[in-house]
């Protein structure tokens, strides 16, 4: 397996430094507000690399934060006149609602910087220890990057030639350098109305935002990660900062590869309420579309490209996955035939061979996908070439291969579960079905096709065959 690693600027073969045991580290949502599609796609992102490592047999302890704490989640309180632990608790609960409609797998952990404090406190005091920290006037800590020799190595931004000045805030006036970034934040007014003020041997504060990474990922899994994952827009300022007082304080790298997701766009444009191109999923869900096909789509280009999203795509993508369900319903109905001609499953597991390979090189995606169609090409020209059936270990295996590639997409269950229908549903599409063809039969054509486009607004696809009409759910009703 290769990756991209952003430090090094090459592709690399990834081994983790414990053969036992794969240590991910994925910077998680700044819970002051419902994620939105861009965010989901580095997360939609996460999960195929968490999939596919589990794919290859690898024990994988997977940890994503949330940054409970920040100036964003603090005013976002303060303006909602709440407590800060009550306004993240509401977004806490909202990513995960859409973590699950998008089919993501349950990360091993999901970490508050808030629980860490602590342990950001002495984290801190390692910093000092080492020569790189200092307390300022108002008692705030900063990190004196000029104590860390490498600082830029991975953006090439920050050096002392070059007049960066690193998420400065109202109160950041009193830093040796500009560069410098804050460790532990002096307690402000609005930090006590929302409760975001916790004792420390500099006085009340709170830690800065860079930190809080820095601590859960020492603290939970070690001082180096096997992996360090991050959206394209965390490289600088924040996972600069975040090997700056990491290394400092450990003596050790901070990750073995370094991994960053591309920007998404909207229409060609960047995503922005102004612009009324912000979506999140839930609101895209609520307007009918298949959270299995909002998946399709985030994972459709490279993680290293940038990703256009339209609602165009978003149609297709629809249409792909209700074929690749059709693909998959035609294999397990076709007849059995005990002398049917083998060799099709072991042709599956070539094609399965070439989509890991795929996986393995850099999680690309685009290619894999040829390969799965390529596969349900060539198994639906068998089937079309043998109407008296196929013989049952091929059958199984052709199912047996599908499946093992969605285990790595995520999207073929996830499709199926949302086109599921309760009995009540059911009896109800039934009588629709039922009716429209006894309109047919009575040659109103008006009121038949009425039928039929309510059904196709409600999800539901008809198929005239000679044997009657038969229906499918395609996806779920229109908001």
């Amino acid at each position: 397996m290769r990756l991209y690693d952003s430090l090094t600027r090459e592709l690399r073969r990834f081994e983790p430094l414990d053969p036992g045991r794969t240590t991910v580290y994925g910077c998680g949502p700044t819970v002051y507000d419902f994620a939105h599609i861009g965010n989901f796609r580095a997360f939609v992102v996460y999960d195929l690399l968490h999939r596919h490592l589990l794919s290859r047999g690898r024990a994988v302890d997977f940890v994503v934060n949330f940054t409970d704490v920040d100036d964003k989640t603090i005013d976002g309180a303060a303006e909602a006149g709440r407590t800060l632990a009550d306004h993240t608790a509401r977004f806490i609960e909202a990513f995960q609602e859409d973590s699950k409609r998008l089919g993501l797998l349950p990360f091993s952990r999901h970490p508050r910087a808030t629980a860490y404090i602590p342990a950001m406190v002495a984290f801190i005091e390692r910093l000092f220890a080492a020569g790189s920290a200092y307390r300022a006037g108002d008692g705030s800590v900063y990190y004196a990057v000029t104590s860390f020799d490498d600082y830029g190595k991975l953006s090439g931004k920050g050096g002392d030639d070059v007049p960066v000045r690193s998420r400065i805030d109202a109160g950041d006036y009193d830093k040796a350098d500009a560069r410098d970034f804050a460790l532990w934040k002096a307690a402000q007014p609005r930090d006590h109305d929302v409760g975001a003020v916790w004792d420390s041997p500099w006085g009340p504060g709170r830690p800065g935002w860079h930190l809080e990474c820095s601590v859960m990922v020492t603290e939970l899994l070690g001082d180096t990660v096997d992996l360090h994952l991050g959206g394209e827009d965390l490289i600088f300022p924040h996972h600069e900062n975040e090997i700056a007082q990491s290394e400092a304080a450990t003596g050790a790298p901070c990750a073995c590869c370094w991994l960053h997701v591309k920007h998404l766009q909207v229409d060609g444009r960047k995503m922005s309420k102004s612009l009324g191109n912000f979506h999140t999923v839930r609101d895209l869900v609520e307007r009918g579309y298949d959270p299995a096909a909002i998946r399709w789509v985030l994972l459709s280009a490279h993680y290293r490209n940038e990703l256009n999203f339209t609602f165009e795509g978003l149609d297709e993508a629809t249409d792909a996955i209700q074929r690749l369900l059709d693909f998959r319903r035609r294999v397990a109905e076709f007849p059995i035939a005990l002398r049917a001609k083998a060799g099709l499953g072991a042709r599956a597991r070539e094609h399965l061979m070439a989509f890991t390979e795929s996986m393995d090189l850099d999680l690309n995606v685009p290619r894999a996908v040829a390969v799965l169609w390529s596969m349900a090409k060539e198994v639906n020209a068998r089937l079309d070439g043998s109407p008296g059936g196929i013989g049952e270990a091929d059958r199984d295996e052709v199912l047996a291969v599908l499946a093992e590639m969605d285990a790595v997409l995520g999207v073929l269950d996830l499709a199926a579960e949302a086109r599921e229908v309760d009995d009540e549903t059911e009896a109800l599409i039934q009588r629709k079905v039922d009716a429209r063809d006894r309109a047919r039969a009575a040659r109103d054509f008006a009121t038949a096709d009425r039928l039929r486009a309510e059904l196709e607004a409600d999800g539901v696809r008809l198929e005239d065959t000679p044997s009657g009409t038969r229906w499918k759910r395609i996806h779920a009703a229109a908001g």
